[in-house]
């Protein structure tokens, strides 16, 4: 053998053995994905199949070889429908487990308890429900409908299409609901809506006695203009509430309901016969004639072993932004949070109804709006749908706070809330009131 031939020989050698040692290495260090979501308590209804259905896509990621030639590792923990507890939960993910990344959180008044901690610990968290706005971090992406690509649009359809001149604001009392439903006040009254066809209730997590609520909605209802609730109820209360709808004999027909938090989840198991006609405002219902929603549910299927399992909205969020992870950190050969961030602005990924999404600048990605109408059989018929996708707004533009504000988390801005009439990112609300004079 010749020099130069013993020379290529051992420089092969060498790679060889230093491919080894890396896939070694990388079999013992593998990427660690973060899921916090409630398997117990009052939530747990909707966020134990959002837990299952990362699980699914960390095992298929890893049947295609993983990412980055390393294999996921899906880290779990139990928040339990305990708000505090979500922040402790988050930090132990962080700062213990050392995740690259969080898939999590239902309820806002559980994303607001761990932003302080995810944003100390610069962590990312992909967040795969609608929400009120009025937030942009550089640590969450919000993969969820924002007030525009849901609540807005609902209520547009049930006045003009429906007819709707009174309005019922019914929601779980915390933060997504109490904002959601400040930002239709103020947008129903601008379309001319009096006070006193408004009416506005909250009730607490888990709430089951509805039967002087509902027969409020009713009465409300009897004054001879088209009436609608429009619903941020959460999680289990959902299920005595349309329950007692049926016990009053309250139709579709009568007092429409339209929800923003019950999709086929909540739906399963029940009896859906009283709510049939009634309405729910998604971006993606499961019932979608689709190719990649029809693959997406056979492996849903297969997934779980119930030929009964159904998939929904915030999975097909978290369908989005997994994947939009995976493209990020494929881009930036890197899980490091900062690359990432970078990479993951203007990243464009197939959604479950035939498109695309994209993630924003703002972090917030783009989203079709459907309008579904409940049947017998607990799945959505799509009666009203936007002609195209429709991009996040972070901040309102019906509140007075909020309207001059955007968020770019781009360099050179990187701010979350800009503010356009002073020119400042953060300006106080004296700033603000100082420039508006």
């Amino acid at each position: 053998m010749t020099t130069f031939k013993k020379r290529l020989a051992s420089v092969a050698l060498t790679t060889a053995l230093g491919t080894g040692m890396n896939l070694a290495h990388a079999q013992e260090d593998p990427i660690k994905v973060g899921i916090l979501h409630s398997l117990s308590g009052t939530m747990a209804i909707s966020e134990t199949v959002l837990k299952d259905t990362v699980e699914m896509l960390i095992e298929q990621q890893n049947a295609e070889g993983g990412l980055l030639g390393r294999e996921l590792e899906a880290v779990v923990v139990d928040p339990a429908s305990n708000w505090p507890l979500f922040a402790e939960k988050a930090r132990e993910l962080l700062a213990q487990e050392e995740v690259d990344v969080i898939f999590g959180n239902w309820t806002s008044v559980s994303r607001k308890s761990v932003l302080p901690v995810v944003e100390e610990l610069n962590g990312l968290l992909f967040y795969p429900v609608q929400y009120e706005g009025e937030e942009s971090s550089e640590n969450v992406f919000y993969t969820g409908a924002a007030p525009n690509q849901q609540a807005i649009p609902a209520v547009d359809y049930l006045k003009n299409e429906l007819g709707v001149e009174r309005w019922v604001l019914a929601g779980t009392d915390y933060v997504y609901p109490r904002t959601t439903n400040k930002i239709l006040e103020t947008y129903l009254k601008d379309q001319g809506v009096a006070a006193e066809d408004l009416m506005i209730n909250y009730t607490p997590f888990g709430h089951s006695d509805w039967q002087n609520i509902v027969s409020d909605i009713k009465s409300f209802g009897s004054a001879g203009k088209k009436t609608a609730v429009v619903s941020t109820i959460n999680g289990d209360a959902n299920v005595p509430f349309y329950r007692e709808l049926g016990n009053q004999g309250i139709s579709a027909t009568d007092i429409p309901v339209v929800a923003f938090s019950v999709g086929e989840q909540e739906l399963s198991g029940i009896d859906t016969g009283p709510l049939v006609g009634h309405l729910a405002a998604w971006n993606y219902f499961m019932s979608v004639d689709s190719d990649v929603n029809y693959d997406f549910i056979d492996q849903w299927i297969e997934y779980t072993g119930d030929e009964e399992a159904v998939t929904n909205d915030p999975m097909e969020a978290h369908y989005i932004g997994f994947n939009m992870w995976v493209e990020a950190v494929q881009k930036a050969e890197t899980t490091e949070v900062g690359a990432v961030k970078d990479a993951i602005i203007g990243v464009t990924v197939p959604n479950l109804t035939g498109g695309y999404a994209t993630m924003m600048p703002n972090h917030h990605i783009t989203k079709p709006v459907l309008i579904g109408e409940i049947q017998d059989n607990g799945q959505f018929t799509t009666v009203w749908q936007t002609p195209s996708t429709v991009a996040g707004d972070a901040w309102s533009d019906y509140l007075p706070g909020s309207r001059d504000l955007i968020a770019d988390w781009r360099a050179p801005m990187r701010c979350g809330n800009y503010n356009v009439t002073v020119g400042k990112c953060g300006a106080s609300a004296g700033e603000q009131a100082a420039a508006a004079e």
